[in-house]
């Protein structure tokens, strides 16, 4: 397959919706999340975002990005309003629905309702979680960037509990979140399932890599290779 080059007024020129399918896929595969929220008066949302990082372990933050407030952006406002948020990962199981809930439904609306998901509260959280998600995160704001080069905006937040299955997590602390049947987004609607390669020792500029178990022991590369036979 040739190549072909693309250059800014190339870019510059290109229909609106092609140009942001096209500049939102080449980052790669990206977490795909809903971010659950509610206002003071308990009214519920929740939105799927691709744009979930991680930002740090001491202390645990992270943070994701909010599109320019052209429109109402229920998600931004809720979290500026109770400084709470949570980020629950995606399945296979409901990725239709999640992806659902990126359709601009009235504030009065809850998109949990709307799109079939089960909001589920935690003891003294006041944000709700998604009750279907294998991995549910409950954060607090601890900072609000605006990005002036296009008027998005992130949203840092510390975690302050986390829920998912215990067979999940291996001695090592390595959450395995392809076998809870996690999927990745690419673009702005593309919904991925993963295989992983393997897990790799830490690099040391004077030391080999060797492979790893699932569970972070070492290994050999003739037992990897038999794994994935």
């Amino acid at each position: 397959m040739d190549n072909i080059t693309i250059t800014q007024s190339d870019i510059a020129a290109m229909e609106k919706h092609q140009r942001t399918r096209l500049i939102n896929s080449l980052s790669g595969f990206k977490s795909a999340n809903l971010i659950g929220t509610c206002d003071k008066l308990g009214q519920e949302n929740l939105s799927v975002v691709s744009s979930v990082i991680h930002l740090g372990s001491h202390p645990p933050l992270f943070g994701f990005i909010t599109r320019p407030r052209k429109v109402e952006r229920h998600t931004l406002e809720n979290i500026l309003e109770t400084q709470h948020f949570t980020i629950n990962s995606i399945s296979t199981e409901f990725a239709k629905q999640a992806h659902q809930s990126s359709a601009r439904y009235p504030k009065s609306v809850s998109e949990f309702d709307a799109v079939g998901l089960t909001p589920y509260y935690e003891k003294h959280f006041p944000a709700p979680f998604v009750l279907e998600s294998p991995v549910r995160i409950g954060l607090k704001l601890v900072e609000h960037i605006k990005i002036a080069s296009n008027d998005t905006e992130m949203v840092v937040g510390e975690v302050l509990s986390l829920s998912f299955p215990e067979g999940a997590k291996m001695p090592d602390g390595y959450l395995d979140l392809e076998s809870l049947d996690v999927v990745t987004i690419s673009g702005l609607d593309s919904y991925h399932v993963t295989q992983r390669l393997h897990r790799l020792s830490y690099a040391k500029p004077d030391k080999a890599l060797f492979p790893l178990t699932r569970e972070g022991e070492p290994s050999s590369w003739k037992a990897l290779e038999h794994d994935l036979d």
